[in-house]
């Protein structure tokens, strides 16, 4: 309490103001947001933002990512001039998940990385004016930018221009349908991280990814259905359908799981070809997982920086395809260790060649996930630049849909996504 007995308020920049004297504080602010932003379109979201701060002395700018992960733009009605995630410390903040300083004439700048859950959605420029950048500051920017990161998500779908900010008119058909099929590319848990990348972003048919986390196991798959065009997709996501309604009815079992997408492809109307397939389950507390390989390349098991190896039980026929029963268990089982990752991937990647005839390989996909857990990349911007090195490897254009998924089994996997802040 003051002396004059009314109840103190502290200032972001530390001071201390009495109730009596007019004074916004943080929580006003984030209250202001949260309630304007119900009723809000999506492009509006800069200038609600840097309403709500300027009595603060601060400035704000929300900036999206693209789908390509290669620009960041402002998220106003009119195009703002975008900001390269290569080369600049808005995209290093992007990259790296830490909260940077920068400069901008005489301005000085804090960038954000701003998440939905664990999901990068781009960046929060705050314009310090006078304000001191301390470890107070941080912690409320961060906690601001992971507000605004939900409302961006949130808005997308009502949003013709927030969907153009984040792909302009690039998409295909087949890969506009595959985007709103997939979760978001991240997610993270105590003990978990799950992110994965669909390529080329603007052109993806048949290839897909799917999970499912609950309190004590998570469900994962990556999909790739026969052929390059409209069916290809259509194929795809009758199995991810199967065997997402399958699981909300209770089956767990991946063969089970595995016997209804050959159902309903087999129920349409002869149109469907087959696709094949990666599922696997993780028990999260004891690491016990188990995967089912349905013609599809096994994933990679990634052990410290030493041993890595393929997950090769004997497969089963593709999604779809109607063999005959196989003599042994389909279902393969492995005991993960604290600090372990799978790698899941489709042909798009280790079967790029180049101008020469030479595939990227495998021996290049592990060496080049080793070297970035060396580098201690956070998973998403492993996946973000392996998918560059493909890419280069085969001048810019994949010839064939590429995806990876990337599951990271240890105590701080998640941690590496988020602002080392001070307590």
């Amino acid at each position: 309490m003051s002396a004059a007995g009314c109840l103190d308020v502290i200032h972001p920049a530390g001071r201390v103001a009495a109730v009596g004297v007019p004074q916004v504080t943080w929580e006003v602010v984030l209250t202001q947001i949260i309630n304007e932003s119900h009723a809000l379109t999506g492009d509006q979201l800069s200038a609600m933002t840097d309403r709500a701060v300027r009595p603060l002395g601060l400035t704000a700018e929300v900036l999206a990512v693209d789908l390509a992960q290669q620009v960041l733009t402002p998220v106003q009605p009119r195009p703002g001039v975008p900001v390269a995630v290569e080369g600049t410390v808005a995209g290093r903040a992007y990259q790296f998940g830490e909260i940077l300083s920068g400069g901008e004439g005489r301005e000085r700048v804090l960038w954000v990385p701003m998440v939905d859950g664990a999901d990068r959605a781009g960046v929060l420029r705050i314009g310090l004016g006078v304000e001191a950048d301390d470890d107070a500051l941080r912690r409320r920017c961060w906690a601001l930018s992971g507000l605004l990161g939900h409302i961006l998500i949130s808005k997308v779908p009502y949003s013709e221009r927030l969907r153009w900010l984040r792909s302009g008119a690039a998409l295909s058909a087949s890969a506009d349908l595959m985007w709103q099929l997939v979760p978001p590319r991240t997610f993270a848990a105590d003990g978990l991280v799950v992110t994965a990348l669909l390529e080329p972003w603007d052109e993806v048919a048949g290839d897909a990814y799917d999970y499912a986390v609950n309190a004590g196991d998570a469900f994962f798959a990556v999909f790739d259905g026969a052929g390059h065009d409209l069916q290809a997709g259509h194929d795809t996501s009758l199995a991810i359908t199967a065997i997402r309604l399958a699981r909300r009815q209770g089956v767990t079992d991946l063969a089970a799981l595995a016997a209804h997408a050959d159902e309903l492809l087999a129920a349409d109307g002869g149109r469907a070809q087959f696709v094949t397939a990666v599922l696997a389950s993780l028990d999260t507390t004891s690491g016990v997982l188990q995967y089912l390989l349905a013609g599809h390349p096994p994933p990679l098991l990634l052990r410290g920086r030493r041993s890595v190896r393929e997950l090769a039980h004997p497969p089963r026929t593709p999604l779809g395809v109607q063999g005959a029963p196989s003599e042994q268990p389909t279902v393969g089982h492995e005991q993960l260790e604290p600090g372990d990752r799978l790698l899941l991937y489709s042909d798009g990647i280790v079967e790029a060649r180049n101008a020469h005839g030479e595939f990227f390989g495998e021996d290049r996909l592990v060496d080049f996930t080793q070297r970035a857990e060396l580098a201690g990349l956070p998973a998403p911007e492993t996946l973000r630049r392996l998918t560059a090195a493909v890419l280069a490897h085969q001048s810019g254009r994949l010839q064939d849909d590429a995806t990876l998924v990337l599951v990271d089994w240890s105590t701080d996997a998640h941690r590496r996504l988020f602002p080392r802040l001070t307590q």
